[in-house]
């Protein structure tokens, strides 16, 4: 398994996927492309054998010194519970290095994301009921690291 920079030219590969991967929930329009073009040092494409097995999207905070947030992280279900996603954080955790804090937000619907999170070392800070709009409630996470 390769992990390596996102590229421009990624996005084209990994967009079609996403709805897929989220089990047809409609995703693709929380992934814009400028994640693979102004944050390629703190996005990751993960290929086996140069097919697309994951992603991870984040930035360092530019309010924040210490702080730095994943957006959105992918894995193909073929390749779920062999480690990649965790391999995919730990890449992102030493991309932005030394900042202390790591933030995400999922749904906290969304049990087999808590669950991945805190198996990491993530913390749920809070439940936001009105998050992302009225009534899209979302867990905030946190990770120390």
């Amino acid at each position: 398994m390769l992990i390596r920079p996102a590229e421009p030219a990624d996005y084209a590969r990994v967009i079609p996927v996403v709805d897929e991967w989220w089990g047809g929930r409609p995703m693709a329009a929380m992934l814009p492309k400028l994640f693979f073009v102004h944050f390629r040092d703190t996005s990751f494409v993960a290929e086996d054998d140069g097919a697309l097995a994951g992603f991870l999207c984040g930035f360092r905070s530019q309010t924040f010194d210490d702080e730095a947030y994943i957006h959105f992280v992918g894995v193909d279900p073929a390749h779920r519970g062999g480690g990649l996603g965790r391999a995919l954080y730990e890449r992102f955790f030493a991309a932005v290095a030394p900042r202390s804090v790591v933030r995400a937000v999922t749904s906290p619907a969304n049990e087999r994301s808590l669950a991945f999170h805190r198996a990491l070392g993530f913390e749920v800070e809070r439940i936001d009921e009105d998050y992302d709009g009225q009534g899209q409630a979302r867990a905030l996470l946190v990770y120390k690291q």
